[in-house]
């Protein structure tokens, strides 16, 4: 082995070591830092939750588990505001045992959760699943990528008011469309998903939500870039353009949560900010 080939290797290796080294330190310290708001606290059995919502009618909060096989959980809040909460786990599915349980949204009229699974490790597998809310009775499962050469990772999904979901392909960069029942339809794909420079895009489209109004807000987040996608046509065509943001970046940029109408709220690094548009 010739020492260049050794030293690329190297390289490489000394540069992934530091990408992840900076998060995790970065976690640990804002653990130990003093919030600054309330923090609801909880016990938890697993390591990695990706996601968390606020279930209304439950009254509860839902959690989605990114290691141990995947699976939901809730946590139900006290009357004491300061109690340590327990996470209950509602589901783990052996179907898709292996894979982790990403971003997910609440179809309340529909009475059921969508819920985004990758392989996270392998980068070889992303499926759709749907659950009923109250028996958690699986309603279906969309493979929308198995067992082939194309690196994908489903990482969050939005629904609209027909009941179709859109979910994020984080290292694919596209959008897969599913239907009310659970049959892909189409894909959709942008010159604008893929960012300059290769280390921009090693995560890309990550949160993404839904307006009433007919279209899509989704991140893209190495890059920081927040796009908006007109879905009124519900085909291929679907027009992508990018937000203007001013007042800072969005790098790194997670989950995302409508606030209002006109504002959004976007997560990540235990950080959030609020866009208005």
């Amino acid at each position: 082995m010739s020492p260049s080939c050794c030293s690329g290797k190297y390289s490489v290796a000394l540069f992934f070591f530091i990408l992840s080294a900076v998060p995790i330190a970065y976690i640990i310290s804002s653990e130990k830092a003093v919030p600054s708001t309330h923090v609801i606290s909880y016990h938890s059995s697993g390591f990695l939750r990706e996601c968390a919502k606020w279930d209304d009618v439950g009254r509860r909060f839902l959690v989605s588990y990114m290691d141990g096989g995947g699976g939901i959980g809730e946590l139900v809040p006290t009357k004491d505001s300061d109690d340590v909460l327990k996470e209950v786990t509602l589901v783990k599915d052996v179907d898709l045992a292996g894979n982790s349980s990403n971003g997910f949204v609440i179809d309340r009229h529909r009475n059921r959760l969508l819920l985004a699974v990758g392989d996270l490790l392998g980068n070889r597998y992303s499926a759709l699943v749907a659950y009923d809310l109250s028996t958690w009775r699986r309603l279906f499962l969309t493979v929308l990528s198995s067992h082939s050469k194309e690196i994908t990772y489903a990482d969050d999904v939005a629904v609209d008011t027909q009941g179709n979901a859109y979910v994020s392909d984080a290292k694919g960069g596209k959008i897969w469309v599913v239907d009310v029942n659970g049959k892909l339809v189409y894909t959709i794909r942008s010159p604008l998903f893929t960012t300059p420079g290769w280390y921009n895009n090693f995560v890309s489209l990550n949160g993404i939500v839904y307006h009433p109004e007919g279209f899509l807000i989704v991140i893209h987040t190495f890059s920081g870039f927040l796009y908006k996608i007109d879905v009124t046509n519900g085909d291929v065509s679907s027009k992508v353009t990018v937000i203007d943001v001013s007042g800072g970046s969005l790098r790194f940029g997670d989950g995302l949560e409508f606030l209002s109408p006109t504002k959004i709220v976007v997560a990540g690094n235990g950080s959030y900010s609020l866009v208005q548009f």
